[in-house]
């Protein structure tokens, strides 16, 4: 048989088996990740991975990095800080945090970025058959089922959106399975900033973005923005910047009918630190872990 030039193994490979050697073995009957050792104050996991592995395959570093964080007590499993390079964790179900930040180490947990097109009704079922965000997220796991473990793993997974953009309104729009991070950005209490460009009617004042930071009053209470920005000023219409931390229903399409310009189009740009750079509409792609990381410190996670 001629296996050619192709590489079975690469150097992580050697220095994992290597490490077997001295590893316990799986007690009969443990799970796929093996039997979670009996001490509360242990995070050793019978079978699992390399915890410097984990945190080298989840970006934070290289191996040699995550072994001086380890050693520095940086990291933590489960709430136990973790000084010994070598100690065995199940990604899967185990917390990890390296300076008090989760570590995302399960690659079941996925989150992506839609540029949601209009006339995209933000839901997940529609019984008026309108087209909804779960048809880009049914097609993103279908297109990437050979990255996520192949099509029966992928199509167990489920991404819900995260927030809301109405119908009529474009942009940025999250889908995930990542509970936590779900759950934090759409909580009013974490205050994630989000930025629109909307084209308006009429030619806006100079005065409009004190205006708008100053606040109006709208019928469920006052709204201010952060930041607002005129792009573009004619008779015909305007290109106004709004950036805000309300998630309050078409927020931005009051606030501006409120000052006398309704909105013609509006477009989500950015949200916390994301941005849809060259995504157009109806385009996905999955997050970095740079950029979960940096969206997990907005919200404290």
């Amino acid at each position: 048989m001629d296996f050619g030039a192709e590489e079975f193994y690469d150097d992580d490979d050697l220095e994992e088996i290597d490490y077997e050697v001295d590893a316990p073995a799986p007690e009969e009957g443990a799970g796929a990740a093996g039997a979670r050792a009996s001490r509360a104050d242990d995070p050793y996991v019978v079978g699992g991975q390399r915890l410097q592995k984990v945190l080298a395959h989840a970006g934070v570093g290289s191996r040699r990095v995550c072994e001086q964080l380890i050693a520095a007590g940086r990291v933590s499993v489960d709430g136990v800080r973790v000084t010994e390079p070598g100690v065995r964790v199940d990604p899967a179900i185990q917390e990890i945090r390296v300076d008090g930040s989760r570590v995302l180490t399960d690659p079941d947990v996925i989150t992506i970025m839609l540029h949601k097109p209009t006339g995209v009704v933000t839901t997940m079922e529609d019984p008026e058959g309108r087209p909804t965000v779960a048809e880009y997220a049914e097609r993103f796991l279908t297109e990437h089922a050979e990255q996520l473990g192949g099509a029966e793993k992928a199509a167990a997974l489920r991404l819900v959106h995260v927030g809301r953009l109405d119908a009529d309104t474009e942009g940025l729009l999250l889908l995930s399975n990542d509970g936590e991070l779900t759950h934090r950005l759409t909580h009013p209490s974490y205050e994630v900033a989000k930025t629109y460009v909307a084209v308006v009617e009429g030619r806006v004042g100079a005065g409009l973005p004190q205006r708008l930071r100053r606040g109006v009053e709208l019928e469920d209470g006052p709204i201010a923005a952060d930041r607002v920005v005129i792009k573009e000023a004619r008779p015909s219409g305007s290109i106004v910047e709004v950036t805000l931390h309300s998630g309050r229903n078409r927020i931005v399409r009051r606030m501006l009918a409120a000052v006398g310009h309704p909105v013609i189009r509006l477009s989500r740009t950015r949200l916390g630190s994301l941005t849809l750079g060259g995504l157009r509409p109806g385009q996905m792609r999955a997050l970095t872990g740079a950029e979960i990381n940096a969206l997990q410190q907005e919200v404290g996670l």
